[in-house]
């Protein structure tokens, strides 16, 4: 059963902040070192501070990254930079984007709420990727510190006569409470919506929904483990049971996943021609002029040819480009035995075991460790860094079907990581789950 709950938010102050695009950011494992930087001098009081707080030389279990998150989140309080609602509440929030490169506009429909956690084994909630224990630690220790959840679990529910949608809809027709338009051209729009009865027939509706998790993996697990913890340490801390998420249906028309790029580097003694020789023995090969400067239609031709069997782009200096697609008749079953056949279709598994582990011998390890391997989201960007040299090829990828995604999540089979990109992401910061709040759940 998915237990679905309003809550009363904490937020930032309108009246104490120039603007809130200037305190909330991208999640947490979005900010890289210059996004970092530019959200530190953007205002005194951005959100990076406590969740992508600096770790600076001499830190140590008295004074740390952590640390200094919980006193800003406590002082921020203190001085009424964030305050909390009164009443408890439902938050549709909506996107407005476009694609990289692309003028129509999509929208994104949701609501934030808290969920009730449960393990994976109860069967309500479903990863689709694998975690790693580095990225939990780090969140544990900041959900430690500072007992709030400052971004979203980003969960997908299946509804295809949108009726959920349609009950909250009628409340979003007035301005919304909170609106900004982000760094890369998004509008978010969260309402609050306080009447019982609606309240009532969300949670009614949601009680027989299989959530599957599209981001967030890691702050759920996260969450999971702090629950255990709190569980172990005093038995009573409802509050620790629950988890801050928004609600997204899988059959919405502005539910948009990217691909990830994977460009490689560093490989010692790689050799263009062995690689040819060894992807022809699995894919037919198809040569593409390499002074294409519609990178767009490119990625039309890659969609084009994956249609019917796993296709993949590959690019190198100098002048390579090519279409790799899986033969027809390849015997997947005796190349990946220890996977099962509902991964065999995925363009990154067939990537990854058979391309980089099989013919470019990039162990698993290596992989985890990102150590010849890079993940990038912009073709341009991957494609520069092999012109720039600072790659030796890159493989140009389709987005992974959200069909596959579903399936494979709740038949309990996890993808390689990586495997989607959600676009656009949540902003975090618009509403923080306060497990201490005083005002109540």
């Amino acid at each position: 059963m998915a237990e679905v709950l309003p809550f009363r938010a904490v937020h930032y102050n309108p009246n104490m902040i120039s603007g809130l695009n200037t305190v909330v950011t991208q999640p947490y494992d979005k900010i890289s070192p210059e996004m970092q930087a530019r959200y530190h001098d953007l205002a005194p009081h951005n959100l990076v501070r406590i969740i992508r707080g600096r770790h600076l030389p001499n830190d140590g279990p008295h004074e740390n990254a952590y640390l200094r998150a919980a006193r800003h989140f406590r002082e921020w309080m203190e001085e009424r930079i964030m305050v909390s609602e009164a009443e408890p509440a439902l938050y549709p929030y909506y996107q407005e984007y476009s694609l990289p490169g692309r003028a129509a506009t999509l929208e994104r429909r949701g609501f934030i709420a808290l969920l009730r956690l449960q393990d994976y084994s109860a069967r309500v909630v479903h990863r689709h990727e694998e975690t790693l224990s580095g990225p939990k630690r780090d969140r544990l220790e900041l959900l430690k510190a500072t007992r709030a959840h400052f971004g979203q679990i980003f969960m997908l529910y299946s509804d295809s006569e949108g009726s959920i949608e349609t009950a909250l809809d009628a409340h979003c027709r007035e301005p919304a409470w909170q609106q900004l338009e982000d760094e890369y051209g998004t509008l978010h729009s969260i309402w609050k919506v306080t009447d019982p009865f609606t309240i009532e027939q969300v949670a009614e509706a949601m009680i027989d929904r299989q959530l599957v998790i599209a981001d967030g993996h890691h702050r759920y697990e996260t969450a999971l483990a702090y629950r255990d913890l709190c569980r172990s340490e005093s038995g009573s801390d409802e509050r620790s049971e629950y988890v801050m998420a928004t609600f997204i249906r899988m059959e919405s028309p502005g539910l948009t996943i990217l691909p990830t790029h994977r460009v490689v580097h560093s490989l010692s003694g790689f050799n263009w021609q062995q690689f040819v020789a060894g992807a022809c023995s699995l894919f037919d090969w198809e040569d593409v002029p390499a002074q294409v400067a519609d990178w767009r239609r490119f990625v039309e031709r890659l969609g084009e040819a994956g249609l019917g069997r796993p296709t993949l782009g590959v690019y190198a200096q100098p002048a390579r480009l090519a279409l790799l697609r899986l033969r027809k008749h390849a015997d997947l079953a005796r190349l990946l035995p220890d996977l099962p056949s509902s991964l065999h279709s995925l363009d990154v598994v067939i990537l990854h075991r058979l391309l980089l582990e099989g013919v470019l011998g990039i162990s698993r390890q290596a992989v985890l460790e990102e150590s010849n391997l890079r993940y990038v989201r912009e073709l341009e960007v991957a494609t520069a860094e092999v012109d720039q040299g600072k790659a030796q090829l890159c493989f140009l990828m389709n987005p992974t079907p959200i069909a596959a995604v579903r399936d494979n999540a709740l038949a309990g089979i996890p993808m390689p990581q990586k495997s989607t990109d959600f676009y656009p992401k949540l902003l975090s910061g618009l509403t923080i789950y306060w497990l201490d709040n005083p005002a109540g759940l």
